[in-house]
Formats: C-alpha cells, structure tokens, sequence
C-alpha cells in the first residue's frame, strides 16, 4: 500500500490558527467526511474515541490519530501540517505540528496496520520531517509524502 492511494489531492492541508486538539479533530474529521463521502460527525467521533484511550502524539511533533469507521470504503488519509504547534499529550510532551489521520473501515485490521506502520516509518525519516516543516503549501506537502521512499526506509 502505497501513501499516494490514501492520501487525496485534497487531503492535504496548511493549517493556520489551530488552537487545540479538539480544533484540529475537528478540521481534519471536515475534510476527510468530504474526501470519503463519511458524515465528518462520525469520524470525529471514530478519532476522539480512539484518543481518550491514549494520546497518539509519538514525539517530536509527530502526531498520527487514527480510528476505524464502518461504511468506509478503503484506508483514508489526511494530513495537516500546523503553523504553531499545538499540545497533544505526546509522549515526549512537546506539541505537535505534524499530524496524519488516518481511518480505516471497521475490521480492516491488515490494511490498517500496513498504512499505520508506513506513515510511521516514514515520519521518524529526519529529512523528511525537516523538509515537511519547511512547506506551506498542500501540493508540495502531499508530493513530498507520496514520493518514493529510498530503499533503505522501505523495509
């Protein structure tokens, strides 16, 4: 599964005056119910649930919320890339600017895990992190995350 067939054109966002958790779940939860045709109510419910668990801030500005959806038709993707840090209750305790959602139908639990473990290996990749604080602009962002990985990440 490659990042470039979850991740829409327009699933990817420059987000400016983001105040809080709750703000951002409910921005990215808005643009993936108009990517997937999901009511956004549902998705915001599907993450928020799933964060009350346990925070999925992971460090170093990196957060990757994610929640299972029933009636989705396939692993769905949004990013959003923060101008201001905001908090997440991240393990490290530092806020977060870098944030993939993802979501998944209900009992896809393999094309989950697959999509989950690609996103994280490639957001603990430092250049790449670098590069994606750098950009502002969602066509740039969305190359840089769909590009082909160097091998030596892939495995």
């Amino acid at each position: 599964m490659e990042l470039a067939e979850i991740l829409a054109e327009r699933a990817v966002l420059y987000c400016s005056g983001v105040k809080s958790k709750r703000e951002l779940f409910e921005l990215l939860a808005e643009r993936a119910g108009e990517v997937t045709g999901v009511a956004a109510h549902d998705i915001f419910t599907a993450i928020s649930d799933r964060e009350a668990l346990g925070s999925t801030g992971l460090g170093n500005g990196i957060a990757v919320p994610h929640g299972k959806i029933t009636g989705l038709n396939g692993v769905a993707a949004v990013f959003a890339r923060l101008d201001t840090p905001i908090d997440f209750d991240a393990v490290d305790d530092q806020p977060v600017d870098l944030v993939m959602m993802l979501l998944a139908p209900t009992g896809a639990g393999a094309d989950h895990l697959k999509a989950l473990s690609k996103v994280a290996r490639l957001l603990r990749t430092e250049s790449v992190v670098e590069e994606l604080r750098r950009l502002d602009d969602p066509e740039k962002l969305r190359a840089l995350l769909t590009a082909p990985m160097p091998e030596s990440y892939a495995a």
